[in-house]
Parts: structure tokens; C-alpha cells; sequence
């Protein structure tokens, strides 16, 4: 234990930060409304195109298996056609979507919706091709290639195809653990190329469109306005205000076994909005970097002139950061993210230390829900720190300090989960912000374990965190290890509205 009481370290099995707890108050299950409200809004959209193919299905034309076969295909057709469609969409990096609701939450419905597209697409031809198949009385490998090359324009359809189930394969859970993120991420440009295939065909041979002036206006209206989308928010926004802010290195600082800070500077930085929580996606225009971009959040509170990342060295691109030179140009989207403390304001100005340790010094904003003194508990492990040290920069103390106050942490108390004491990435910098702001700071140290003995389990997370039920959670860090203690919160007695996660994942 250090000489600041509000600063302690514990071990698994250590009894330096329990305390007594009482037993976890029921929490009912209520879901985050804005995802519920994009989700029912697409199958909403998904009724206009059931009703298009049911406008041109003649009636009586459903009298035998091949042609139940056939009309099964084309709306299968139709709503992979839509689904690709909301998916280019959920990849245009909308600020209201990736900003209000997540991109998290974002990539989780895509990645979902993604799975449910290649099915219907591969579910489309299959129905198409046997029901062919049975109206003419021929074997489906005949009859595919009888369509592939009769067809107008279905070649390019088979090559959309071809593309979407080679998305799929390397969107697969096995798959996806064992390609790297940058062929990971080109792979998944390749959708633009197939939904451009898709629509060429959907006009040719369409029914629904080719006999239609009407629905062919709405169906390009909607193609027009998803590609606008990405063009202003994927190219246009992100050139722009990589030309207007002239972002560069300004340093790369050591922070321990394989993790650098990026530090940054560039001008009026303060107008691109971000907030500590959020990250951006950044093209460090270096040789053997420029051709890739790579999401990294903010590991300090932004402020007008500079920004910092704080990145672990986990991969080929993440380690070739320490290699950059000062005055490197930087290209970047963003900033993206609802990992953030909104709503209300909390301004700080001036200079921040920490017995005369120099923190930082300038204008600090922090937004947070209005009119709660809830406590917060601040989760991290591993490089899940990064976003969380700038949230615990900025966040306003929810109570003071003292006896029976939360345990004297000021309502705001960060725990920071590693194997070994050098993994505490940033430990020397939370230390110093905990001491200045009077807020709790505990280093559990230590391997896992498993589910029963892990340090992190529901009991001994309320023995470690007084209040625990009362307060509002940010969670960062691996995939596994946000969804084991996402979990033991929850058995904790933390409602589940109140937990909000983010995880390094892609």
C-alpha cells in the first residue's frame, strides 16, 4: 500500500482493498433504446422490399415446387440486395451513428447482419438454380452454368458471390483470430465492389425493377444516397480535416515492455469536438504505413494544440509506431466512439500536478450525464487503460472525498487489471492524477485463474469496490476479459444500463 491512502495494490487473495459489502441489490435488464431503435428501423425497411416482391408475384403463379422455389430465391435475393445495402451503410462511419450509439455496438450489428447477408445471398442462387433446374428438367450444375452465361449480367452477380463468401470466410470466428487486422480490414472493402456487381445485375434481370420505373428511382435513390454517405464521411470529412488541423509527431515516449506513446500536435484540434473515451483511425504517412489505418484511442485529455495515443505493440503495424519520427504527417478519421461521459459540461483550466509533478496544462473538457452524482467505476486491463486514463483525467468528482464516501475515492475509482507489474501500462501517470484529484486507484496484480478463483469474480468485486451497485462502470479491455467481467458485475448487482463496454477487438 502506498503512502497515498486513496492509491492502493492488491493481489488476487490480498485483503488490502476489500471491504465489508452487503449483498447485491436485484437489477432488472433493460436494453440501450438507440439500438434497439437502428436495429427496428432496419427490419422496418426490410417490409417495402417484402412488399415489392410481393407486388410482382402473379397471383397463382405459386402452383408448383419449382416455382415456389423460384419466388423462395427472389426474395431472398431482395433482401441480401437490402441487407448489403444497410451493411455499406453501418460501414460509412456516420457521426450520429458511430458517436451516439457506438462503434462498437455499430460493428456488432454488422457483423451480425453480415452473417444473415451471406446466407440469404448463397440461400438466393441455390433456390433460383434448382427451381430452374426443375422447370427444365436438367441436373443444377447444368443449369448454373446454363444462368452464369444465358443471363445477362449474372456473371457479375456470381462474382459478387464469390466476393461476399470470401468476406464471410475471413469474417469467420476461427478465421478472424488468425489473420492480421490489415488483410482483415481490405478484405471487407471488397463489399463496395460487390454491392456495385450486385445492383447491375438486380436491374437486369430483376422482375421487381426491370418492369418497374418506380421502384428502379427508389432503389437507385438508396444506392445514391449510402454512396454519398461514404464518400463525405469515409473520404471528403477525413481529408478535410486532416489538411485543416496539419496533425504530425511530435514525439514517440517509451512506456514500458512494448508500449509507446504517440504524442501529437497540430492546430485548433479543440474544434474536431473529441472527447476523452473516443478514438480515431490514424495513417501515419511514414514508408511501410501510409496504406493503412489503425483505430487507437485517445490515451490523454485532448486539448487545442496536441493529442496522444498510447498503443501496445500487438502486431506488425502497432510495432512499427516506436519506429516513427518526429514530424511524420498524419492523415486520420474521427474522432468516433460513445465510450465517452456525456452529457453536461465540466471544464478545467489551468495547470495540473501532482506534488509539484507537472501533469498537464491547458483547457480540459469532460461531458457527463446531467444531474447524477453517481459514483464511477473505471475497469481496465491491458492496453484497455488508454481510453479510461483520459476519461479519469476529465471526469468531475462525484463525491467527496472522507469516511463512509465511497471509501474516500471522490466517486471515482479506477481499477487496473495486469499479469505482472510492468504490464501497468500508464501506472505512473494514474498515480499521479489519483493523488491530484483525490480520486481511488487499485493495481490488481496477477494471473487470471479461473472462473471461481479469478480476482475480478462478482463477491470479491463488491469486497474491492465499496458502493459497487450504486455506480456507473466503464469496462475496457480484450474481448474475453470484458465479457467475463461484464458478467460477474452483473452478478454483482450492477444493472446492466449502467455498464458500458468497449472492447479491443476487431
Amino acid at each position: 500500500m502506498s503512502d497515498n491512502p486513496l492509491v492502493l495494490s492488491a493481489r488476487p487473495g490480498s485483503r488490502s482493498a476489500r471491504h465489508r459489502a452487503g449483498p447485491p441489490r436485484p437489477a432488472r435488464q433493460r436494453r440501450e433504446p438507440m439500438p434497439l431503435v437502428l436495429t427496428a428501423l432496419i427490419v422496418a425497411g426490410a417490409l417495402p422490399v417484402a412488399f415489392v416482391w410481393w407486388q410482382n408475384t402473379i397471383p397463382g403463379s405459386l402452383d408448383s415446387p419449382a416455382a415456389d422455389l423460384t419466388a423462395a430465391g427472389r426474395i431472398a435475393g431482395l433482401l441480401a440486395a437490402y441487407l448489403l445495402l444497410v451493411l455499406v451503410a453501418l460501414m460509412a462511419r456516420v457521426p450520429l451513428l458511430e458517436n451516439r450509439i457506438g462503434s462498437d455496438t455499430v460493428a456488432r450489428l454488422h457483423r451480425a447482419l453480415g452473417e444473415y447477408t451471406v446466407a440469404l445471398a448463397f440461400a438466393h442462387a441455390a433456390l433460383i438454380v434448382c427451381g430452374y433446374a426443375w422447370q427444365g428438367r436438367t441436373d443444377p450444375l447444368t443449369e448454373t452454368w446454363a444462368v452464369v452465361t444465358g443471363y445477362t449480367d449474372v456473371w457479375l452477380a456470381a462474382v459478387a458471390l464469390g466476393l461476399l463468401g470470401l468476406i464471410g470466410v475471413v469474417s469467420a470466428r476461427a478465421v478472424r483470430r488468425r489473420v492480421a487486422y490489415e488483410s482483415w480490414y481490405h478484405v471487407h472493402l471488397l463489399a463496395y465492389a460487390a454491392t456495385a456487381l450486385a445492383f447491375s445485375h438486380e436491374f437486369a434481370v430483376g422482375t421487381e425493377f426491370s418492369a418497374s420505373p418506380r421502384n428502379r428511382l427508389l432503389w437507385s435513390a438508396a444506392h445514391v444516397v449510402v454512396g454519398a454517405a461514404v464518400v463525405v464521411f469515409r473520404l471528403a470529412l477525413p481529408l478535410y480535416r486532416s489538411l485543416r488541423h496539419g496533425v504530425r509527431v511530435a514525439a514517440v515516449v517509451a512506456e514500458g515492455p512494448g508500449v509507446v506513446s504517440v504524442h501529437l500536435t497540430g492546430r485548433d484540434l479543440d474544434r474536431l469536438g473529441a472527447r476523452a473515451g473516443q478514438f480515431l483511425r490514424w495513417r501515419f504517412l511514414a514508408r511501410g504505413q501510409w496504406w493503412q489505418s489503425h483505430p487507437y484511442s485517445l490515451s490523454a485529455a485532448p486539448t487545442p494544440d496536441a493529442l496522444r495515443i498510447t498503443v501496445k505493440a500487438l502486431g506488425d503495424a502497432s510495432g512499427a509506431l516506436a519506429r516513427l519520427r518526429p514530424g511524420t504527417r498524419v492523415w486520420f478519421e474521427g474522432p468516433y466512439g460513445a465510450f465517452t461521459a456525456r452529457r453536461g459540461t465540466f471544464t478545467a483550466r489551468g495547470t495540473f500536478t501532482a506534488r509539484g509533478t507537472f501533469i498537464a496544462r491547458g483547457t480540459f473538457t469532460a461531458r457527463w450525464r446531467r444531474g447524477t452524482t453517481r459514483p464511477v467505476l473505471l475497469l481496465a486491463a491491458g492496453a484497455g487503460v488508454t481510453p479510461l486514463r483520459a476519461l479519469y483525467e476529465t471526469l468531475p468528482a462525484r463525491a467527496r472525498g472522507g469516511p463512509g464516501h465511497h471509501g474516500g475515492d471522490g466517486g471515482v475509482l479506477l481499477v487496473q487489471r495486469a499479469s505482472r507489474d510492468e504490464d501497468l501500462v500508464l501506472h505512473a501517470e494514474l498515480r499521479r492524477i489519483a493523488q491530484a484529484r483525490g480520486f481511488g486507484l487499485l493495481a490488481v496484480v496477477g494471473p487470471r485463474g479461473g472462473p471461481s478463483d479469478d480476482p475480478l469474480r462478482a463477491d470479491r468485486l463488491r469486497a474491492m469496490v465499496p458502493g459497487l451497485a450504486e455506480r456507473d462502470v466503464y469496462l475496457c479491455g480484450p474481448a474475453g476479459w470484458t465479457a467475463f467481467v461484464r458478467a460477474e458485475l452483473r452478478r454483482a448487482g450492477v444493472p446492466a444500463r449502467r455498464i458500458r463496454t468497449e472492447a479491443f477487438a476487431f
